[in-house]
């Protein structure tokens, strides 16, 4: 499994960019884990940044109902 974003050349993730951020949670609102998402650590660590932005600005949700 390859990473998402390598495969696409994509150097920077935007925290506003919410539906691609959308697959990296899961129903529970919790960051999946690499092994789920199969990014590399670089992107996975970038994602998870872009999430926690996100949240704080009320983008997505912190928990899910």
């Amino acid at each position: 499994m390859y990473c998402y974003f390598c495969k696409r050349n994509i150097d920077e993730i935007n925290f506003r960019d919410t539906d691609n951020l959308q697959r990296y949670i899961s129903k529970s609102g919790k960051i999946k884990p690499k092994k789920k998402t199969g990014a590399c650590a670089k992107h996975q660590r970038e994602i998870s940044t872009a999430i926690k932005r996100a949240r704080i600005m009320g983008l997505l949700p912190f928990v899910a109902r």
